[in-house]
């Protein structure tokens, strides 16, 4: 396997990121200010363009109706009823902090998983793509998830544990233990030390 990394930069929009999101407002958005996590991933994106390294964007949510919602879901349980996360609003867009440049991908899901029915797999694969390094929120969630799913596709994965944060720090500290089995724990600069010689 040879090292071609991409950057992927997960969840890290509006209705999660920012404090006027209503995620955002419930604690993601405190803790993802706490270990200034938009910071981190603003200069590891800004690395990995200078570098020529991909940077793919993945948004969470549902269309108008929310006719994808799984209803039986405790992750998403207050989503229809409360109106959140609906693709093509403010409430879905990457955070500003972290606006996609012109021609970045963004891949849509409707799941927790990055992989889980969506393109990111052929769209990463067609570039050559065999290393992930990967941001965003939530740790617990998303990055276990993408983590675990990217590691069965044979990715060699990298998790920016600074450019990451879950609903509290235990709960953070907690993935991060189990991510390290099948992930490199690693911190935005250290992996882009690495992928920028």
């Amino acid at each position: 396997m040879g090292n071609r990394p991409a950057l992927l930069v997960l969840d890290l929009i509006n209705e999660i990121a920012h404090p006027d999101g209503k995620y955002g407002a419930e604690g993601f958005a405190q803790q993802i200010a706490d270990r200034r996590v938009l910071e981190n991933a603003a200069a590891a994106i800004g690395r990995a363009r200078t570098a020529g390294i991909p940077v793919v964007h993945v948004i969470v949510g549902f269309s108008a109706g929310h006719p994808e919602w799984p209803s039986g879901s405790p992750v998403f349980q207050a989503a229809k009823p409360d109106d959140r996360l609906v693709f093509g609003t403010w409430a879905t867009e990457v955070h500003p902090a972290l606006a996609p440049a012109p021609g970045e991908p963004i891949v849509a899901k409707s799941r927790i998983s990055p992989f889980y029915g969506t393109g990111l797999d052929l769209l990463l694969r067609t570039q050559g793509i065999d290393t992930l390094l990967v941001a965003g929120v939530s740790t617990d969630m998303v990055i276990l998830a993408a983590a675990r799913d990217a590691h069965d596709r044979d990715y060699a994965v990298e998790v920016l544990e600074d450019a990451t944060a879950a609903d509290s720090p235990e709960m953070h500290e907690a993935a991060l233990k189990v991510i390290a089995r099948t992930a490199v724990v690693t911190t935005a600069a250290q992996a882009l030390d690495r992928h920028t010689r």
